[in-house]
């Protein structure tokens, strides 16, 4: 989705009121849910360059928006079958 794509969706929902959004597929979150809620942070993640072979790479963006996180996912899957 280009930048301007995403401006004009921003700027109707913008324009919308609090109660014209529709909420019902979010359940409530009553006083249990914090008391029992924690805070879970990922592991942090650090910057590097990588080299792979174009046909790869290729692949891994045709499968749509997000190939660096699917990279990583492979390598973590991979690092999970090979322990």
């Amino acid at each position: 989705m280009s930048k301007k794509r995403i401006g004009s969706d921003l700027n109707r929902i913008d324009a919308m009121r609090d109660e014209d959004i529709d909420y019902s597929d979010i359940p409530a979150l009553d006083d249990g849910f914090f008391k029992t809620a924690r805070m879970v942070a990922a592991p942090g993640k650090k910057h590097l360059t990588i080299r792979l072979d174009e046909d790869v790479l290729e692949w891994l963006k045709s499968q749509g928006k997000g190939y660096q996180t699917r990279i990583n996912s492979l390598l973590c899957q991979y690092i999970d079958a090979h322990q």
